[in-house]
């Protein structure tokens, strides 16, 4: 019987603690130096048809209005009216009747002068990875143009990338910081996906039947 010591357990939480953190900082390396070459301002990127705009809250936990909506719905009406993208899809939660964030980004679009005509909306864009497979496999477009912050554009490219999407973003920063807690778990979700994607074969929980986008 091999006698296991206090001093061989801290050895290997040690060791395993190190693999760890090499195996995250490797991740975070690939996703970022695979697609910063593929994210662009809102001058610089090159047409396409359709812009996904990938969802999030329009308020902070304070109830306070999240500069991230913000700035995201703002970036993809300025891409409509300079003619960059034709058609709009915005992607995201919709897992309550209080809590919808396709329909709280067309009424921000509306009051941004977009066409309800120029939206459509994707209600089953629970995760960045849903959003992305169900642009191509459920919306029929494997050409498209990302709208959100910059931290989470390298994510979003690297799934669309290895699914075989023409996919560029467009960072939607005005310049504020990203704090460290978002930071961390953006860090921690780019190593996950790489395990979703390269390990477990994620899929999106929704798939459904396949939608005609009016462009």
């Amino acid at each position: 019987m091999i006698k296991i010591t206090a001093k061989k357990l801290i050895r290997l939480g040690f060791w395993i603690t190190i693999t760890l953190l090499l195996f995250m900082l490797g991740t975070n390396i690939w996703v970022v130096q695979s697609t910063k070459n593929l994210i662009y301002d809102p001058v610089q990127v090159p047409s396409n048809e359709v812009a996904l705009v990938l969802g999030t809250s329009k308020r902070t936990v304070e109830g306070k209005p999240n500069r991230f909506f913000v700035e995201r719905m703002e970036t993809a009406a300025l891409l409509h009216a300079d003619e960059k993208v034709k058609h709009i899809l915005v992607s995201g939660d919709n897992r309550t009747k209080y809590y919808n964030e396709p329909r709280d980004m067309l009424q921000a679009l509306g009051d941004l002068n977009i066409p309800e005509e120029h939206i459509s909306l994707d209600f089953a864009g629970l995760r960045t990875l849903d959003s992305v497979v169900r642009c191509k496999e459920v919306f029929g477009q494997s050409r498209v143009t990302i709208v959100t912050q910059e931290f989470h554009c390298y994510r979003s490219l690297f799934i669309a990338r290895y699914f075989g999407m023409e996919a560029v973003a467009v960072s939607a920063d005005d310049g504020g910081p990203v704090g460290n807690l978002l930071a961390i778990r953006e860090i921690l979700a780019r190593t996950i996906a790489v395990l979703d994607l390269y390990v477990l074969q994620r899929e999106p929980k929704y798939m459904g039947e396949e939608i005609q986008l009016p462009i």
